[in-house]
């Protein structure tokens, strides 16, 4: 590629994978406080699904970049940064613009990636690892000893969830289709078929007298059964929405009912806690706080990562020019781990 040549994908509107367009035009320059990144890795994850629908619940107007996340090499720096940075592996949380050659933005939105871990294997727990991390030690406060439940324990985030839950010493249950009950099992996880039927009723079974956390992707009728399910003192977790990912109608509304629920529930006298969970609260109010604990939050899973307290499996590499065929590959549902796009 030429270094001064820039390669995008371009979501245009609501369309098929196969709309995406691919856009060249020169690698940018770094301004005041800013820097700019080569991409060597960006994943497709459940928004980039979403936004192509345009039901992500905040997405910018198209025609726009996605890509959540990215990790690469500090290509250049621009006025107040350090020029040592230059040449450095960095990873970042974007929302949007990760699926381009090359990136610019804030130096102080990025979190060095530790020698001796690959792009790729870093950039599969850039969202999915501050998701998880986040989710499980600073809202739920998981500890040694406790059960809990994680819905779609071999996805994205709750394959790393899993792994991160065990690590601090909890026991788990985990909800997945029966084809990776086998691999949950030899990870010392109880599998639950949620295509069985009655999810709540297992788990019932296997935890009487309820869990201590409970974090669910679902969304819709699934957040009821899950505040069902929480021991007393216990905590609910909800991230998301994907039962409704082929609804038509507002795509605010199965957030806002989330929402509504969770502080309801809040407001009894049972000693429950419920959480929706938004990886950017806080960025508005407090940006360098919000920075400080992502860079933090992150650290820690890049060493968990790097002393194999987790792993996070790669499903595919496909180069950047053909996003459309990842796009699809990811929404099919038969791959394992995360597909990531290289330059």
């Amino acid at each position: 590629m030429e270094t001064d040549r820039m390669v995008q994908v371009v979501l245009p509107g609501v369309v098929e994978p196969e709309g995406l367009e691919i856009r060249h035009g020169r690698v940018p320059q770094a301004g005041d406080g800013q820097i700019v990144i080569a991409m060597e890795a960006s994943g497709v994850s459940f928004a980039e699904q979403q936004m192509r629908r345009g039901r992500y619940y905040d997405q910018p107007p198209f025609p726009f970049v996605p890509g959540y996340d990215l990790v690469g090499r500090v290509l250049t720096t621009g006025p107040g940064v350090d020029p040592a940075l230059t040449g450095r592996r960095v990873a970042a949380l974007v929302k949007v613009g990760g699926w381009s050659s090359h990136v610019v933005l804030d130096a102080a939105d990025a979190v060095e990636v530790p020698d001796g871990l690959g792009a790729a294997e870093a950039e599969t727990v850039v969202v999915n690892g501050i998701t998880a991390w986040q989710m499980l030690h600073r809202q739920a406060r998981v500890r040694a000893g406790q059960t809990v439940l994680v819905h779609g324990a071999s996805g994205g985030v709750g394959s790393v969830l899993v792994q991160l839950a065990q690590a601090a010493g909890a026991k788990v249950i985990g909800t997945a289709s029966a084809r990776h009950h086998d691999a949950l099992r030899e990870r010392g996880v109880t599998p639950v078929d949620y295509r069985a039927g009655n999810v709540a009723a297992r788990v019932r079974q296997l935890a009487p007298g309820g869990v201590d956390a409970v974090f669910d992707h679902v969304g819709g009728r699934s957040v009821i059964d899950s505040w069902h399910l929480l021991a007393p003192g216990g905590t609910l977790i909800a991230y998301g929405s994907a039962s409704t990912r082929d609804d038509t109608g507002s795509k605010q509304w199965p957030v806002l009912k989330i929402l509504a629920r969770t502080w309801l529930w809040n407001t009894l006298p049972n000693g429950r806690r419920a959480h929706f969970y938004n990886i950017w609260a806080g960025r508005a109010l407090n940006k360098d706080r919000f920075r400080a604990r992502l860079r933090a939050d992150l650290t820690q899973v890049f060493s968990a990562l790097g002393h194999g307290d987790i792993s996070a499996p790669i499903a595919a590499r496909l180069p950047l020019t053909q996003a459309a065929e990842a796009l699809r590959l990811a929404e099919s549902g038969t791959v394992t781990g995360k597909i990531v796009l290289t330059p």
